[in-house]
């Protein structure tokens, strides 16, 4: 029988420091721009940890089906934890685990659109899809890295918001945009080291469609808009200017950028790996903290 620790690492626990940071900035949206519900944002938290760990659980279980768990490289960052590999746990339990938390994540949504509104049904909707087609669907057809960027960055951001007063605030929309792209850039990274592996697995990502090259480039885009868009959103007075500081994590951006804007043939080297994560979890918080101050 599968153990605590081998659910943690279908789960990939290591990895769901990213819904705190972005309940977090759409809270802290939500509450320049009326005020905070703390039940419905503790709620919130519990439903998209439910969910991140649903997609990664069955990102594990497909893995392993397809094969591509028994041919990737692993990271700290990228490959899989290597927890059906090893034996700790079956296929079908991690496929099991990962419904039961799906189902866990879809009944706190249902709370949360009762208390809400109809506003956050949307959010809800394109949420479950990716979270139940992301590892064989969207992965496969080319646009994985939106899909991650709008069902762990934007949406979950705004869907927080919105659960505070039931409506879409500015606030909210601004605290969004950079979200959207650093996790489709925490996912563009990671893919680099699985590139062979996701070839014979059958998956079709930026890095196989475009390139290592091409792949690079847009990398180093989304992560030069990412400060852009805060930049933008505090001119447009969409967000406070304190705000600002949330550019600051961006100086972390030099080890990936030396290797993007380098030689992209080599591996991406793991200190590379490690600051786009800092970069991105930072980057978030200081936005939050920068938006609850103000």
């Amino acid at each position: 029988m599968a153990g605590l620790k081998a659910f943690l690492g279908v789960a990939r626990a290591p990895f769901l420091l990213l819904p705190f940071t972005l309940v977090a900035s759409g809270a802290a949206a939500g509450a320049y721009a009326d005020s905070v519900h703390w039940g419905r944002t503790i709620l919130a938290l519990v439903g998209l940890l439910a969910l991140h760990a649903a997609v990664n659980a069955f990102n594990e279980a497909s893995d392993m089906r397809t094969g591509i768990d028994l041919r990737t490289r692993r990271t700290p960052f990228s490959g899989g934890s290597g927890t059906l590999p090893a034996g700790r746990m079956s296929p079908r339990t991690a496929f099991l685990f990962a419904l039961a938390v799906s189902g866990v994540g879809l009944a706190i949504g249902l709370v949360l659109l009762f208390e809400s509104g109809p506003v956050l049904l949307p959010i809800l909707v394109l949420g479950a899809v990716f979270v139940l087609s992301y590892t064989d669907l969207l992965a496969r057809s080319g646009v994985g890295e939106l899909a991650a960027g709008l069902g762990l960055g934007a949406l979950p951001v705004l869907g927080t918001a919105i659960v505070q007063a039931g409506r879409i605030e500015p606030e909210a929309v601004a605290a969004a945009v950079p979200a959207f792209f650093m996790t489709f850039n925490l996912l563009l990274l990671n893919e680099f080291p699985d590139e062979k592996a996701d070839q014979e697995g059958g998956r079709r990502n930026l890095v196989l469609l475009m390139g290592r090259k091409g792949a690079a480039l847009i990398y180093v885009a989304a992560a030069i808009l990412t400060p852009a868009s805060i930049a933008v959103a505090v001119v447009a007075g969409a967000l406070p200017p304190l705000c600002l500081l949330g550019i600051l994590p961006s100086m972390l951006l030099v080890p990936p950028f030396r290797w993007a804007l380098g030689d992209r043939a080599g591996e991406v080297p793991i200190p590379a790996l490690g600051a786009n994560v800092a970069w991105n979890l930072l980057t978030n918080l200081t936005v939050a903290a920068a938006l609850a101050f103000s």
